[in-house]
């Protein structure tokens, strides 16, 4: 049964919970603690009512029909734990924390801090929440390892292997996933400085991605590091395409609904040879102008595209490769980030270069070889996040028809890869996953 709750603090004994481990491999594993659960404090729903506050219960997690915010942290973490109770007792903890941080207040202290320490750190003490939210879920063969089959999301699986994919291992898979928004990154910042501390002996920090938006003053579409507008064709939160497009289907298992899945991709971008092709080139690699997002065949950014117009010659105004071709009929949420790492001494994947160093395609601008067994570069680029409610028939099927055919592939290499369930939202009572453990 949940635990009893009266507000928005939660202490999850850690010494409790690690006492209770058993040591498998080369670590402590945790088996079978019930830890003890005590709530306390004001519901954030209340604790701030400006507009820096995002409400944080309801019937789905904030973060996915939010407002983008200006910055985002990604953090996944393998989990260390054994049983559906500790599960459910970290489930707890996360929503605690994430309650009273979005809510713009402390942490919840942890009781088996030695006598001086405090779990707060003043690194966000005097600033607003700056919209803050953090939004949970759980990777592809987590509920299977807790015996909960049978509550596995129908359409959560890892995604397959893409023609083109260069993964880095290091910011790929995941089992617990955290997305991480706010308009101030040193919020962002902190709130992951405060989660990364409670997880010890619960789960192990696995790959974590920066991003970046800029929101236009007068509102409308962001642009990404090519320039373009990213994200016209997403479907208008609270309407009936954003929910029949997003939210779980109706044959989900019964405690998902209010859930979604979240596809991440980390899409580097050969910004400098894109800054050396020619503007026309651009805006035919993609079917749109990049001065105004708007179609080939249109206008004004959100005109439809006419992919069946033809020029004087008798070819289509729209190439049989343009990126808004190829990527036309498959509806999804686009929520991403760019980011910019600058320059590295690592391959296009962030991996050692597997040639030695040794290569047989022309280097271009954004990518130079390197005497050290790697390739000198910048990593610049997109931090893909996908929202929708049937992966298989969304975002897997445009990736493979995109692979195939896509002019854009030519300035783009997907590095990272991650699928989760986004868990449902829950009452300010509740806690995150409480419909399923």
């Amino acid at each position: 049964m949940p635990p009893t709750t009266s507000s928005s603090t939660v202490t999850l004994s850690r010494r409790a919970l690690l006492g209770a481990g058993v040591a498998t491999g080369g670590g402590a594993a945790l088996a079978g603690a019930a830890a003890a659960v005590a709530v306390t404090g004001p519901d954030r729903s209340t604790a701030r009512a400006d507009d820096d506050v995002v409400p944080w219960h309801g019937t789905h997690q904030a973060g996915i029909d939010t407002p983008l915010q200006r910055y985002a942290t990604f953090a996944t973490f393998d989990l260390s734990i054994l049983t559906a109770s500790t599960l459910r007792d970290l489930l707890v903890d996360l929503t605690a924390t994430i309650r009273a941080l979005t809510g713009g207040g402390p942490p919840p202290e942890m009781p088996d801090r030695p006598e001086g320490l405090s779990t707060s750190t003043d690194v966000a003490t005097g600033l607003s929440p700056a919209r803050l939210t953090m939004t949970v879920g759980l990777g592809p063969g987590v509920l299977e390892r807790y015996d909960l089959a049978d509550r596995v999301p129908r359409r959560l699986r890892p995604l397959p292997a893409f023609d083109g994919d260069l993964l880095d291992p290091r910011c790929s898979g995941g089992d617990l996933l955290v997305q991480i928004c706010a308009d101030d990154p040193q919020v962002v910042s902190h709130a992951f400085r405060i989660l990364r501390g409670r997880v010890p002996g619960l789960a192990t920090l696995r790959w974590t991605q920066h991003g970046f938006v800029g929101l236009p003053s007068g509102g409308g579409t962001p642009r990404n590091l090519f320039g373009h507008p990213d994200g016209t064709t997403n479907p208008t939160p609270g309407t009936d395409r954003f929910d029949t497009t997003v939210w779980a289907l109706p044959d989900e298992p019964a405690w998902f609904a209010g859930g979604t899945y979240l596809v991440f991709r980390k899409i580097r971008m050969k910004t400098a040879t894109w800054d050396l092709t020619p503007l026309a080139e651009q805006d035919a690699v993609i079917g749109r102008r990049r001065a105004d997002g708007a179609p080939l065949t249109g206008k004004a950014e959100h005109d439809a595209p006419d992919l069946d117009a033809t020029d004087g010659s008798g070819e289509p105004v729209i190439a049989a490769d343009a990126h808004v071709r190829r990527a036309a009929g498959f509806p999804m949420l686009r929520r991403g980030y760019s980011y910019d790492y600058g320059f590295t001494l690592a391959t296009a994947g962030g991996q050692p270069d597997p040639t030695g160093g040794v290569d047989d395609h022309d280097h271009g601008p954004d990518e130079e070889p390197h005497t050290h067994g790697g390739h000198a570069g910048l990593d610049t680029g997109l931090l893909f996040c996908a929202y929708g409610n049937d992966p298989d028939h969304q975002f897997v099927a445009a990736q493979r028809r995109l692979a195939e055919q896509d002019a854009l592939n030519r300035f783009i290499q997907h590095t990272g890869s991650a699928i989760f369930a986004i868990l449902p939202g829950c009452g300010p009572d509740g806690y995150l996953g409480d419909t399923l453990v």
